[in-house]
C-alpha cells in the first residue's frame, strides 16, 4: 500500500483543513461553466459545519429509511431524491413501493434538516473554492449509505474499488461526504482513502465531519472494507451544469 498519511483523525476537531492540488484534465472533456467549473482543485475536511447532534438526527432518518429494505450484501443505499432503496439484490422506489406509509417513516422536519445541512455544505464548498454557491446545483446520485462487514452479493455491494467521481458520474464537479458515525467506535475499517501517486491520505469518519473535494482524477479514492460494526454516511454531490441539477427531496 506504500506510505499512508492520516489527513483527519477521528479524535481531531477540525475547523477547516484544506489541501490544494493541481486539477486533472477531466473537466476539459465537459462543458465549462465560468465561475463554477474547478480551476482551483483540492480536498477539505471540516468538523465545523454540521454538529454531532445534527448528524445523529440525520443518521436516524437513514436508519428509518433503510429499515424498510437493505441489501443482502454489505452496502445499502437510500436516495431520498429518486426514491432508490436497496432491497435484497435489487433496488425499489421507496415512494412507489410504500406510498402514503412514507409519512409514518419521515417527517417534514427530517426533510427540512436535510435541506438545511445540504445548503450549509454547499456554501462551505463554494467559499473554499472561491465560487458562487448559486452557480452550483445539487446533482444525482446524492444518497445515504450504510456499510457493514457482510460479504458482497452483487457488484453494487463492492464499494471498495478505487474510482474517480467525474469519470463514474460525469455530472459531478464537487463531491462531499457527511459522516454519520464514528470510526473505531461504531465500526472498524471503512476509512476514506485518497490514492495519490506518492502515498495514500486517509480521512477517519466522525459524526458531523464533512469531507469535500473536486470530483476529477486529482482525487482518485476508495473506501476501505468495513471490518466490524456499521458505517453511515451521506454523499452529497454538486454540478456546475444546470441541466444536471436536481431539487431537494420533498415529502
Amino acid at each position: 500500500d506504500g506510505v499512508t498519511e492520516v489527513l483527519a483523525h477521528r479524535s481531531d476537531s477540525l475547523r477547516d483543513k484544506f489541501i490544494e492540488i493541481p486539477c486533472s484534465e477531466d473537466y476539459d472533456s465537459h462543458k465549462r461553466f465560468e465561475g463554477c467549473t474547478p480551476r482551483k482543485c483540492g480536498r477539505g475536511v471540516t468538523d465545523a459545519v454540521v454538529t454531532r447532534e445534527e448528524a445523529e438526527r440525520i443518521r436516524r432518518i437513514a436508519e428509518r429509511g433503510l429499515s424498510l429494505g437493505g441489501s443482502d450484501g454489505g452496502a445499502s443505499i437510500l436516495d431520498l431524491h429518486s426514491g432508490a432503496l436497496s432491497l435484497g439484490k435489487h433496488f425499489v422506489n421507496l415512494y412507489r413501493y410504500f406510498g402514503d406509509k412514507i409519512r409514518d417513516i419521515f417527517t417534514e422536519e427530517d426533510f427540512a434538516l436535510y435541506r438545511d445541512v445540504r445548503q450549509r455544505i454547499q456554501e462551505r464548498i463554494a467559499q473554499v473554492f472561491g465560487i458562487s454557491s448559486s452557480a452550483m446545483y445539487l446533482t444525482k446520485p446524492t444518497f445515504f449509505s450504510r456499510m457493514n462487514s457482510t460479504g458482497a452479493k452483487t457488484t453494487h455491494d463492492e464499494y471498495w474499488h478505487p474510482h474517480v467521481d467525474k469519470v463514474t458520474y460525469g455530472s459531478f464537479d464537487y463531491t462531499s461526504l457527511l459522516y454519520l458515525s464514528d470510526y473505531s467506535e461504531d465500526f472498524g475499517g471503512g476509512r476514506f482513502v485518497f490514492m495519490d501517486a506518492d502515498s495514500n491520505k486517509t480521512v477517519e469518519p466522525r459524526a458531523g465531519r464533512v469531507s469535500f473535494f473536486t470530483s476529477g482524477s486529482e482525487n482518485l479514492h476508495r473506501v476501505e472494507k468495513v471490518q466490524w460494526g456499521t458505517r453511515f454516511a451521506i454523499t452529497i454531490s454538486f454540478t456546475c451544469d444546470p441541466e444536471h441539477g436536481i431539487g431537494d427531496p420533498l415529502l
